[in-house]
């Protein structure tokens, strides 16, 4: 793209697919950056698109947040996406691949696709990035990512936060960043698509790691080891796709681990402290109303580390206990049970 991409105006008009609780906070987002921009999110269900166009709120998954008057709604996900200079995927990572073909037709052509997703495809381990351009036919420069320490209730409250943009292309990056610039939304942009994209997903499988070591009434100590320590093994994974390791030490990296390791706001950060507790995979999944993606991740990334000859002893450990190989009691055990090295050693 040339350099006449920066100085874009703001889209007139943005479609969000997805209407859950990430999803929503961001179209919130958008339309406190650019009141005059009208902001379509598709729901799957008529009731939750009529909540929110009719009454302005989300209830089901952030209460009575009050969205702003340019948020609507629809279940047609055609009309949503009809103008749409900017389109956001906020669905369930394992589900996109299978909605793509039905939107692409109508997807406005040179519109900029940008996921919120954060979970590798399990069978193919592709990226969502790597999804979309399959799937959509669509060069690099229109598809960015969006990562970073953004738990979706604290930013629908409008507490600070910070992300990232993602995307080969700077200027759309930049033009990306621009729209969902809001008072209390901060986006840095970023060339590193892999790096981001590989922060944001493998911090979801660390953050269960954590939870199940809190729901064993582990201490802090052993928390800050295992957050640390996966930092570091996701560094490894991202390096070894192509990213760049000072991105994992950034917001995209560190800043993620950390919130999502540490806040009872998490999903995975929930689901592993459960598991840490007792209850099986089968009851956690109908304990919780919202999808834990590390879950449905895990497998994907330690496959790809495979593939790559990395070594993720965390993630290793977390599978084996998603799996039943390994018992809840013995992850601790499992995570300190390595040969003694240099900690900057990159060796496995």
């Amino acid at each position: 793209m040339t350099e006449q991409s920066s100085e874009r105006a703001i889209p007139g008009r943005i479609a969000v697919l997805g209407s859950g609780s990430w999803g929503t906070t961001f179209a919130k987002v958008l339309a406190d950056a650019s009141p005059t921009t009208r902001v379509a999110l598709w729901s799957r269900r008529a009731e939750v698109a009529a909540e929110i166009t009719e009454q302005h709120r989300n209830s089901r998954y952030l209460g009575n947040t009050r969205l702003p008057a340019n948020v609507t709604a629809s279940d047609d996900v055609g009309a949503v996406l009809a103008g749409s200079e900017l389109v956001v995927l906020a669905v369930p990572a394992q589900t996109l691949r299978a909605q793509l073909p039905a939107w692409r037709a109508l997807i406005p052509d040179h519109a900029v696709v940008v996921s919120l997703m954060k979970g590798l495809e399990v069978g193919t381990d592709a990226r969502m990035s790597e999804v979309i351009a399959e799937e959509l036919a669509i060069p690099p420069h229109r598809i960015a990512v969006l990562s970073g320490p953004n738990l979706a209730p604290e930013i629908a409250r409008e507490e600070p936060t910070a992300s990232v943009v993602a995307c080969p292309d700077h200027a759309t990056a930049t033009w990306i960043a621009a729209a969902c610039t809001a008072s209390y939304f901060r986006p840095y942009t970023s060339t590193d698509v892999i790096g981001v994209e590989i922060g944001g997903i493998v911090k979801n499988v660390i953050a269960l790691a954590v939870g199940i070591c809190e729901g064993r009434s582990m201490g802090d100590n052993t928390k800050a080891s295992v957050i640390t320590r996966g930092l570091a093994e996701t560094t490894r994974l991202a390096v070894a796709l192509g990213g760049r390791p000072e991105t994992m030490a950034g917001l995209a990296g560190m800043g993620d681990l950390i919130a999502t390791c540490s806040s009872a706001l998490s999903r995975n950060h929930t689901a592993g402290r459960l598991l840490g507790q007792g209850l099986t995979l089968d009851q956690v999944t109908v304990r919780m109303n919202q999808t834990a993606e590390g879950i449905k991740s895990a497998q994907a990334v330690l496959d790809s580390a495979t593939k790559l000859d990395v070594d993720m002893p965390i993630t290793a450990a977390v599978v084996a206990v998603l799996q039943g190989r390994l018992a809840v009691d013995d992850l601790g055990a499992r995570l300190l049970a390595r040969h003694l090295k240099p900690e900057g050693d990159p060796a496995p």
